[in-house]
């Protein structure tokens, strides 16, 4: 059994370890998840508002977002956030869907919006938001569902920009985040 590696991270004020997972045979990514981690999931929001254009709701993407953008929400004192869901569910009134490949999921995925939810996107500024953004695949679903919706995007954030997301220049993130060989080691 190979011994776990880790790649050291400060975020937002949180040092963390974040383990080194095999993405293919050549390369690795530093897991990153807020999933029961407050105080990483509290600075983190603080510290997106603090870069956050104005906009009146927030949307993402189920599943890792949500801690995020629920606190973001609850910070900025707004009443309603939206979320893209991985499956319809009975009480959405209808759904708009799009497809989406994530580097971190083998297979395509749908995200579903509630048109209810749509109806109240439109004419309105979305700020998405999500934790990390390598390729941008999802970062794009949540724009063709907002831009359907007839919602403006107003700004597109992220804690961490991995690998050429780093480069957009339409990203606001907090931290770079590298991608890695498979002996751990940070690409260039």
């Amino acid at each position: 059994m190979k011994e776990q590696k880790y790649y050291h991270m400060n975020i937002a004020g949180c040092e963390r370890d974040l383990p080194l997972c095999p993405l293919n045979d050549s390369m690795m990514i530093a897991g990153f998840v807020i999933f029961g981690d407050v105080e990483l999931t509290t600075a983190c929001a603080k510290a997106l508002l603090d870069k956050a254009p104005d906009y009146d709701y927030l949307i993402t993407a189920e599943a890792k977002g949500i801690p995020l953008v629920h606190e973001m929400a609850r910070l900025a004192g707004d009443k309603k956030y939206f979320l893209a869901r991985k499956a319809a569910k009975l009480y959405m009134t209808g759904v708009m869907e799009v497809k989406v490949r994530s580097i971190t999921t083998a297979k395509e995925q749908t995200l579903y919006l509630d048109v209810a939810d749509a109806e109240m996107m439109k004419g309105k500024r979305i700020l998405i938001v999500d934790d990390v953004v390598s390729l941008g695949d999802s970062l794009h679903a949540l724009e063709t569902l907002v831009n359907e919706a007839g919602g403006i995007i107003c700004g597109k954030m992220t804690i961490l920009a991995e690998g050429d997301a780093q480069k957009r220049d339409d990203l606001i993130y907090l931290e770079k985040l590298p991608l890695f060989d498979k002996e751990g080691r940070e690409l260039s």
